[in-house]
């Protein structure tokens, strides 16, 4: 789950696809510090958090799952953890949006739902930095999500990233002639995607 300290990329894959990895690694790796800290600054309102409070709670959790299998199926190289990764960076991206909207517009409302124990001026301005770091969140999934679609098709276009697993793009000649129209033309095409 761990960055390499090699300052060249290896010889099986491109630059871009390695600074692509690297930038990919360390959005993930924000994304752990961002929903833990957004844990402690819940459980700075109130120790034995509420029903609200717990569900944000499971909100950030699930927001470091996703984190945590984005590293893993980076660094492992392999797709199994590719789908679970996809699943859970868009469901905590869009809760995550929701979530800082909520804090950002009903701040008196959100605090009272989590039954702070602090001052209600210390508990608004704790709540605002943890939809500051909701915000980050949401940015920084999307940004994930994008990245894990370019390493994907990285992966696909360089054969597997050298391991034999697929055949990488090849030139496909297409035929001209006045009968064959487009859509033969691009029949054999090799789709990215096509299973």
């Amino acid at each position: 789950m761990g960055l390499s300290m090699r300052a060249d990329p290896p010889s099986c894959v491109t630059e871009s696809h390695y600074h692509t990895h690297k930038v990919f690694l360390l959005c993930n790796y924000i994304l752990l510090g961002a929903a833990s800290s957004c844990i402690f600054l819940t459980l700075s309102l109130r120790l034995l958090p509420s029903v609200c409070g717990v569900f944000l709670i499971l909100l950030h959790v699930l927001t470091i799952v996703g984190a945590v299998s984005g590293c893993a199926a980076a660094s492992a190289g392999s797709g199994k953890w590719y789908g679970a990764h996809m699943v859970a960076t868009v469901l905590t991206a869009i809760f995550q949006g929701s979530v800082s909207v909520l804090i950002f517009t009903r701040t008196g409302d959100f605090l009272g739902n989590l039954k702070s124990y602090v001052r209600e001026e210390d508990g608004a301005v704790i709540l605002k930095l943890a939809g500051g770091l909701s915000v980050v969140i949401f940015c920084l999934e999307w940004v994930v999500l994008t990245l894990a679609f370019f390493l994907k098709y990285y992966a696909y276009v360089e054969g597997g990233q050298g391991q034999g697993q697929g055949q990488g793009l090849r030139a496909v000649p297409i035929r001209r002639s006045a009968k064959v129209g487009q859509d033969d033309d691009l029949k054999d095409w090799p789709w990215p995607f096509q299973v």
